[in-house]
């Protein structure tokens, strides 16, 4: 997919774009109309015998009806659960109703589970964190990121089921970061292919601090390619990506902010209201997310899987 504004969409700001065609200072390339497939612009959508999928957008987020989480899964089942999360990277489960170890198991259809997460608490099995918010401990996840990118290797993606929601408010959002590749013009493709940035912990007091204190920055790819899918994706984030290697302070974060923000672009997003009993399954892989804290000061409670991920090329 292209991205070549129009006459009638130029792009506006007090500088002109640099030699490679990279927007600088306050340049907006907006949004051209391009076709979305799932799978990237060649690929062909897979049919699904064993599960019924109800696509949310065009290129993210499926529902998938009737099945029973909790239950023994057969092989065949299982084998189209993965394969509709590389397609759709967020899956969206209803009316869920399991105990943690279940929630253990079935987040083990998609991958090993982590244990051990460095400064959330466990909800009673090591495998399993808990995510609580209310008045005393407002949310604060609301912010465009991956999970763990300070890792060497980040998790392949999460299993989150909804324990206790508020009233009103509480959604969460991802964006299809592969899709967000696709949209950035040809001549910022080329510019970040090679590139490479800094992903840490960012500096925070209590438990994260502590966390910081222990695990070293690390690199990883602007650009990182899906072990599964082959598709390239856009691999910063607001959260843990702090500069990117062999560039200057201003023009690393001058990349980055551009670069980051691509996450912020309807298009490319999905939302999710929660209900009790609702579970999410995203690739971490190839999305970002945002949970919405729009509910202060009612109460939120997640209960969340890691699964092991490799180290991104």
């Amino acid at each position: 997919m292209t991205h070549t504004p129009s006459a009638s969409t130029s792009a506006s700001s007090s500088t002109a774009p640099d030699a490679d065609g990279f927007p600088v200072h306050t340049v907006k390339l907006p949004l051209t109309p391009r076709e979305f497939s799932p799978g990237g612009a060649d690929s062909t959508p897979h049919t699904y015998g064993r599960i019924r999928l109800t696509p949310q957008t065009r290129v993210i987020g499926a529902h998938v009806d009737g099945l029973d989480a909790a239950a023994p899964l057969d092989a065949a089942t299982r084998a189209e659960l993965r394969q509709a999360l590389l397609e759709w990277k967020v899956l969206f489960f209803r009316g869920q109703e399991m105990t943690v170890g279940q929630q253990r198991e079935f987040a083990g259809v998609f991958g090993a589970p982590e244990r051990d997460h460095p400064f959330l608490p466990d909800a009673g099995d090591p495998h399993v964190v808990q995510l609580a918010h209310d008045a005393q401990n407002p949310g604060t996840e609301n912010i465009w990121h991956s999970d763990l990118t300070f890792s060497p290797q980040p998790p392949l993606g999460s299993v989150l089921r909804a324990v206790e929601v508020p009233a009103v408010g509480g959604d969460t959002l991802w964006a299809d970061m592969a899709a967000a590749y696709d949209g950035l013009p040809d001549k910022v493709r080329r510019r970040i292919a090679d590139l490479r940035a800094v992903h840490e912990i960012p500096q925070a007091p209590g438990d994260v601090g502590a966390a910081r204190a222990r695990l070293r920055p690390v690199e990883h790819p602007v650009v990182r390619t899906h072990p599964e899918t082959g598709r390239q994706l856009l691999y910063v984030n607001r959260v843990f990506t702090s500069r990117i290697v062999g560039l200057s302070p201003e023009e690393s974060r001058e990349l980055l902010d551009f670069l980051t923000c691509q996450a912020d672009h309807p298009e490319y997003q999905v939302r999710l209201h929660w209900e009790p009993g609702t579970v999410a399954v995203w690739d971490n892989r190839a999305t970002q997310h945002y949970a919405v804290s729009d509910y202060f000061p009612d109460r939120r409670v997640m209960e969340r899987v890691t699964l092991v991920g490799d180290r991104p090329a």
